[in-house]
């Protein structure tokens, strides 16, 4: 994709990955729409970026995807890139109390919302590219996360076949697959060891400019790589206790 010159909409801008994602593009002189539920925290992003444009959306309700979808339309029918990148990572065990209805939050915002984007949003005219952000844990799960791990692996998968199938109509397809970085998803301080979001977004972005479609750093770029004992080693490692 072009990194510069686009309309670029952005779900979960205004904090972790999307926040980099969002600083960085408006440097590479693009206009910057981002969405989330917390109005709080895109007022922060505003104040820090004058030129960012948002907007308030729970990607969890049905109808609130399609009002976005029907904004965009009205007010920035130019849009060329949807960034599919919200998402929420619960830690617990399936013997929880709360299991189903955590799980099924999760499934909503991680699969529900970048699917039902996606069958809208790829009827602009202008839209030239889909970028999904899934994770280095579509290839090998973590125990401790397991609906999150099962909805990446999900988009993972769905990315590969709608790349096939937007094909013929002249959109890209491209796949973010981040490691564990340095952010709040699934809690405060339990990702405070890992890489920092900004060595990441430096990667994405050269990986851009070479022109992938595949986009990985570190822990996830050898998942891709792995073999099946490979991944077989690996969740052993990952989940001790298994």
């Amino acid at each position: 994709m072009n990194i510069s010159n686009n309309k670029i909409l952005i779900t979960g801008g205004a904090s972790g990955i999307g926040l980099g994602l969002t600083e960085r593009f408006i440097q590479e002189n693009n206009t910057v729409i981002i969405c989330g539920r917390r109005e709080a925290a895109l007022a922060e992003v505003a104040d820090r970026f004058p030129t960012v444009i948002t907007r308030p959306c729970d990607l969890s309700i049905a109808e609130e995807r399609q009002a976005l979808f029907q904004w965009i339309s009205e007010e920035h029918s130019d849009l060329t890139v949807l960034v599919n990148n919200a998402g929420i990572q619960q830690w617990m065990t399936v013997t929880d109390e709360n299991f189903f209805q955590r799980a099924t939050d999760e499934i909503a915002i991680n699969i529900e919302a970048p699917l039902h984007l996606t069958s809208l949003f790829i009827k602009l005219p202008s839209l030239t590219t889909v970028v999904n952000v899934t994770s280095g844990l579509a290839f090998v799960p973590l125990t401790k996360v397991p609906v999150y791990s099962a909805t990446k692996a999900f988009f993972h998968s769905f990315t590969l076949s709608l790349r096939a199938l937007v094909k013929p109509n002249g959109i890209d397809v491209i796949e973010v697959i981040p490691p564990a970085l340095n952010t709040d998803l699934g809690g405060k301080g339990l990702h405070d060891q890992a890489p920092p979001v900004s060595s990441f977004i430096d990667a994405v972005f050269e990986q851009l400019k070479q022109g992938k479609t595949e986009i990985t750093f570190g822990f996830s770029d050898a998942m891709v790589k792995a073999t099946p004992d490979d991944l077989r080693n690996t969740f052993a490692r990952m989940n001790p206790s298994a």
